[in-house]
């Protein structure tokens, strides 16, 4: 009846052709092997305290040899320096640009393979463009990526944008629908948070670094891919540089992925906000387990009111967020047009949102008009 109503109500199954190279696991063998000036560099699973004590004890000329090496392995690598990750990162997107070009050209490939592999090779482009700060990039299958807004090691507040299905490095970026994709979603919210509070120090990340299900599926309607982004998010909280707090902008499926962690969290994130979501895995804000606020939005006219809000042998995740029973502060949304524009710039969403990662909770706009989801916010700038 769960798999019936889902289809129903729009949750249909997507094709994702695979495509990509085996390039990050070369490289992984690769540096099993490695060593800097004699030393043996850390496994590429260590943990983060590991890695970045690793790399603290390098000068910039040994973090560049890696990083130049290994790109495919640095660039992942939760723990390392940020502007090392993002030099390696460019090495690794120019290489994996090459591979791309060239079986684009390959005649032995079918048409339809060759076409996904220039689609690549132009995202590879694209991603490579000097300036931007690719945090993380693993061409492998429909692969991962994160880019950063702002500067990660001076911010006092970080916001992570976790987004839901059909997120991969072609759909990372969009020309057309921008503010659909992760980092038109970032660059609305970096340009809120600056447009509000200019000298909060903020800096935000458009986070693609877990698989998410393709289209709305019965991948969509359990949480087991959420369980692995969930263990990602967790990685990447608790690596990022500094003391800085963290609050997290999950959509859709994004919102699972945060709902499975938010028990694991690091107490530096602060806040969870979820918008358009079908559900957290739980019934309640308690059954989170965890000690940041829970802020919740939805559009009215955004089709997931529609999704059954229950959980049933693994189908479903649970509660509806906005529901008064679960216990969220209530955002409103107003203007943001259905379930793909809680980020477009001027939207009563994305302004809540650049207001919680900027701090100034009491002045957020609550969903039922009052004061209710500012209940304990007594000033503009408060944690």
């Amino acid at each position: 009846m769960v798999f019936v109503m889902l289809a129903t109500t729009g949750w249909t199954a997507v094709h994702r052709p695979e495509g990509g190279t085996p390039l990050r696991a070369a490289a992984l063998a690769a540096w099993a092997q490695a060593r800097i000036d004699g030393r043996p560099v850390p496994p590429a699973n260590a943990p983060v305290r590991t890695v970045a004590r690793f790399f603290g004890s390098l000068d910039g000329a040994q973090r560049a040899r890696l990083a130049d090496g290994y790109p495919f392995v640095v660039g992942n690598l939760e723990g390392a320096p940020a502007a090392t990750r993002y030099r390696a990162n460019l090495r690794g997107l120019q290489q994996a640009g090459q591979v791309e070009e060239a079986r684009g050209r390959d005649v032995s490939l079918t048409p339809s393979d060759r076409a996904e592999a220039i689609r690549r090779a132009h995202r590879f482009a694209s991603l490579a463009t000097p300036g931007r700060q690719i945090l993380t990039f693993d061409p492998t299958g429909g692969g991962l990526v994160a880019e950063v807004f702002g500067d990660l090691d001076r911010a006092r507040r970080v916001s992570v944008i976790v987004p839901g299905v059909d997120t991969d490095l072609i759909t990372f970026e969009r020309t057309q629908r921008r503010f659909t994709a992760p980092v038109g979603m970032a660059e609305s919210l970096y340009e809120a948070q600056r447009a509000a509070a200019p000298d909060s120090g903020t800096a935000v990340i458009a986070w693609a670094g877990y698989v998410a299900p393709t289209g709305v599926g019965m991948d969509a309607a359990t949480g087991r891919m959420a369980v692995d982004g969930a263990a990602r998010l967790k990685t990447l909280t608790t690596a990022l540089p500094g003391g800085s707090t963290v609050a997290l902008f999950c959509h859709s499926y994004g919102s699972v992925v945060c709902g499975v962690a938010a028990h694991e969290l690091p107490h530096r994130v602060t806040d969870v906000v979820v918008a358009g979501s079908p559900g957290m895995r739980t019934q309640n804000v308690a059954g989170l387990h965890t000690s940041a606020r829970v802020w919740a939005t939805r559009d009215e006219g955004d089709w997931i009111a529609d999704v059954p809000h229950l959980e049933v042998g693994g189908l479903g995740h649970g509660a509806d967020p906005v529901s008064p029973e679960f216990g969220a502060r209530l955002l409103s949304s107003a203007t943001a047009k259905s379930h793909t524009g809680y980020f477009a710039p001027g939207t009563d969403s994305v302004d809540n949102f650049a207001k919680i990662g900027t701090g100034a909770f009491g002045s957020v706009v609550c969903a039922t008009g009052d004061d209710t989801c500012r209940r304990g916010f007594s000033g503009a700038e408060q944690d």
